[in-house]
C-alpha cells in the first residue's frame, strides 16, 4: 500500500472520529484528531501531482487549528512574549523577496506605466474604501474593526504572483506591481490608516511610518544589494527563502490567531465572512477596474489579482507594532490564510480558460509554416 493510500485512510479516519466528538458535544477535546486529519491531509495533497500546490493551504488550516486549541504554547515563554518574534520574521521575509528582486524588476515602470499606474491607483483606493466600508458596518470592537481597515491599506502580498503566474496573468506586471506597492506601503498606509481607521483607533503616522520602513525599505534594500553583489552565488539562498518565507507567515498566524482567541471565538465567522466579502471584491473590483481603462484581459486578470491579495504578514507586523496584536492583527492573519484557498481556486479556473492574448499566440504556434 503507498504512502498516499495510506494517509487518506488515516485522514479519513481522523475526520470521522472528529466529526463524532463534534457531533457529541466533546469538540473542546477534539484538538488532537483536528490537527492530525490536517497533517495527514497535507501528506495526501503533497502526493499528489493535482492536488500538491493546496499543501501549503493545509497546513495554513492545521496552524490555525493548533492556535485555537493550544494558545498556551504561542503566546509567552517564561517571560518572553511570542509576538515580539513576528517583526524580525517579516524583516527576514522582505529580505527574501529583496533577494529575489533586481534593479531590472523596476524597468516595467517604463515598459507598463498604464497597467502598473491603474494596479497600484485600484489596489489602495479599492481595498482601503472597500475595508472602511466593511468595518463601519460590521458592529465590531473598534481595535478589530480597524484590523479590517488595516489589511485594506496594505501593499500586495507575494503570494500574488505565483496566482498570477498560475492564472496564465501577466507575471511581470504583477511583480512590478507588488514592488512599487510594497515600496509606497511605509508612506501610503499610515496616511490611509489615518483617515480612514482614525475613528476607530489612535493612529501615529510618523510612528507607524518608521515601522513600516523598519519592516519593508531597510531589509528589501538590503536583499537588493545582495542579490547585486552574490546573484548566483547563493543558490542555498534561493531554495531556503521561500520555506523560510512559508515557516514564518504560519507562525506569524499560529501567534496571531493563539493571543486573539477568545476574540476570534466569539466573533470567528462574521469576520470570516466580511473578510471573504472584502477579498472577492477587491477580486471583482480590481478587474473591471482594468477593463474600463480597455487593458486586455490577460492584464485585467493580473490587477484583479493584484487588488484582491494584501500582505497580511506586514499587516501583521504593524499590528504587532501597534501592540495590538490580539485585535488589530486578527483581521490580517484571517485574510492572509483565506486569500491562499481564494488566489488558489481562481488560478485554477482561469487557467483552464486561457486569456484571448495567449489562444491566438497558441493557435498560431500550432499553425503549420
Amino acid at each position: 500500500m503507498t504512502v498516499s493510500k495510506i494517509a487518506t485512510i488515516a485522514s479519513g479516519t481522523m475526520l470521522i472520529i472528529s466529526l463524532a466528538m463534534i457531533a457529541s458535544g466533546n469538540i473542546a477535546h477534539a484538538g488532537i484528531v483536528i490537527l492530525l486529519f490536517f497533517l495527514l491531509l497535507a501528506v495526501v495533497f503533497q502526493t499528489s501531482p493535482t492536488l500538491k500546490g493546496y499543501t501549503y493551504t493545509i497546513m495554513i488550516f492545521a496552524s490555525v487549528a493548533m492556535a485555537l486549541y493550544y494558545p498556551q504554547y504561542f503566546v509567552q515563554w517564561g517571560d518572553f512574549k511570542v509576538s515580539g518574534l513576528i517583526t524580525p520574521l517579516i524583516q527576514l521575509i522582505m529580505f527574501g523577496m529583496g533577494t529575489s528582486m533586481s534593479f531590472n524588476d523596476f524597468v516595467g515602470v517604463v515598459k507598463t506605466p498604464k497597467g502598473v499606474f491603474i494596479g497600484v491607483t485600484s489596489h489602495f483606493i479599492i481595498m482601503p474604501l472597500v475595508g472602511f466600508t466593511l468595518a463601519s458596518v460590521s458592529g465590531f470592537p473598534p481595535e478589530i474593526a480597524a484590523g479590517i481597515i488595516l489589511i485594506g491599506c496594505s501593499p500586495n502580498g507575494m503570494a500574488s504572483n505565483v496566482i498570477s503566474y498560475l492564472a496564465r496573468a501577466n507575471l511581470a506586471l504583477s511583480i512590478t506591481i507588488t514592488a512599487i506597492s510594497t515600496l509606497l506601503a511605509p508612506f501610503l498606509t499610515p496616511i490611509l490608516m489615518k483617515f480612514l481607521a482614525g475613528t476607530f483607533i489612535e493612529i501615529d503616522v510618523l510612528d507607524m511610518m518608521w515601522d513600516i520602513s523598519k519592516m519593508v525599505i531597510i531589509p528589501i534594500g538590503a536583499g537588493l544589494v545582495f542579490n547585486r553583489l552574490f546573484s548566483g552565488k547563493a543558490k542555498w539562498l534561493d531554495k531556503a527563502m521561500p520555506l523560510v518565507s512559508m515557516f514564518g507567515i504560519a507562525f506569524s498566524i499560529v501567534v496571531i490567531v493563539a493571543a486573539g482567541r477568545d476574540s476570534l471565538l466569539r466573533i470567528g465567522p462574521a469576520l470570516l465572512g466580511l473578510l471573504l466579502i472584502h477579498n472577492l471584491a477587491g477580486y471583482f473590483l480590481g478587474y473591471w477596474s482594468a477593463r474600463l481603462f480597455r487593458m486586455n484581459r490577460r492584464d485585467c486578470r493580473t490587477i484583479a489579482i493584484e487588488v484582491g491579495m494584501q500582505n497580511g504578514g506586514l499587516a501583521s507586523g504593524i499590528a504587532e507594532q501597534m501592540g495590538k496584536i490580539a485585535t488589530v492583527g486578527l483581521a490580517p492573519a484571517i485574510f492572509g490564510s483565506m486569500m491562499n484557498v481564494t488566489g488558489s481556486v481562481l488560478a485554477s479556473w482561469w487557467h483552464k480558460r486561457p486569456p484571448e492574448e495567449i489562444k491566438e499566440k497558441e493557435d498560431m504556434s500550432l499553425q503549420p509554416s
